[in-house]
């Protein structure tokens, strides 16, 4: 997608969310989910989204660059790489407590901070790049939080993310997960980020370019029944839908993730090799 908007300070404000929609319970709910299980399990695996996505922002020594939703810290660790100065913020301690570990580890510099995507604790303009890798999508009101990205990001700085596709494999895997544990009624889904047509809705009037790459990331595991082992024990949303079922529903649940990978493997040697669509962008702030 490579296009031009009209330069104008802030978003248009989106539709409100429906009445009777308590999205402070859901982000209660949302941050109890993914504190649950180790999504740093997981998220150390995604590692090379964080240094693709940073070298499409062009991320460069000396910039002040913020992740939101780092997780374990895969952006930020990049940006770090490139001796941007770089702070990392989530709402979930234990998370921020692992990519402290890892910066530690290779000798980076990272300011890490608690807090939420759609509340952030900056000042207007307080960062030259915005990213974010599989973070920013979950929040339940994507208006709002669109509006904390462009907002903290300087006038002319870039606001770059990596998020999972409606139509690709991980999109699926929240369809499989949504017929057996419907998500809240009146959000939109997650994944509506891995469009153009959402990253229009959200950014253009407060961008002057967007451009926006379908990438793969491909999961490698020793087989299907792996992948459910380690999603099912420590990815919060896939532990927490199995917990939420009873134990009579959960083999179904179990068995339609399962053929989904299976159909989605294109290894030949045993083994599970599945190509997970996702959508980089990277929007130029007006």
């Amino acid at each position: 997608m490579n296009g031009i908007a009209s330069p104008s300070p802030a978003p248009t404000p989106a539709p409100m969310p429906p009445p009777g929609l308590d999205l402070a319970a859901v982000k209660a709910r949302q941050q109890s989910t993914w504190s649950s299980g180790d999504y740093a399990v997981i998220g150390t695996t995604l590692q090379i989204v964080g240094e693709t996505l940073c070298e499409a922002a062009s991320v460069s020594a000396g910039e002040r660059v913020l992740d939101v939703a780092c997780g374990n810290g895969n952006a930020a660790l990049a940006a770090a790489r490139r001796f941007a100065r770089v702070t990392g913020v989530d709402y979930v301690p234990s998370l921020l407590e692992r990519a402290g570990a890892r910066a530690a580890a290779d000798g980076l510099a990272l300011e890490l901070r608690e807090g939420d995507a759609e509340a952030l604790p900056f000042e207007d303009g307080a960062f030259d790049v915005v990213l974010s890798t599989f973070g920013v999508m979950f929040t339940p009101d994507q208006a709002h939080a669109a509006g904390e990205l462009l907002r903290v990001c300087r006038s002319g700085g870039r606001i770059a993310l990596a998020s999972w596709t409606p139509d690709g494999f991980i999109g699926k895997v929240f369809q499989v997960v949504g017929r057996h544990v419907p998500p809240p009624a009146g959000l939109r889904p997650p994944a509506a980020w891995g469009t153009e047509a959402r990253l229009h809705e959200l950014f253009v009037p407060g961008a002057r370019d967007v451009r926006a790459h379908r990438r793969e990331y491909v999961f490698r595991y020793r087989s299907a029944a792996h992948w459910v082992e380690v999603f099912r024990t420590w990815y919060g949303p896939i532990h927490r839908a199995f917990a939420a079922l009873p134990a009579e529903a959960r083999p179904a649940l179990e068995r339609d993730l399962l053929a989904l990978l299976e159909e989605a493997n294109t290894a030949t040697d045993g083994t599970l090799v599945v190509p997970g669509t996702y959508l980089e962008a990277v929007i130029v702030r007006a």
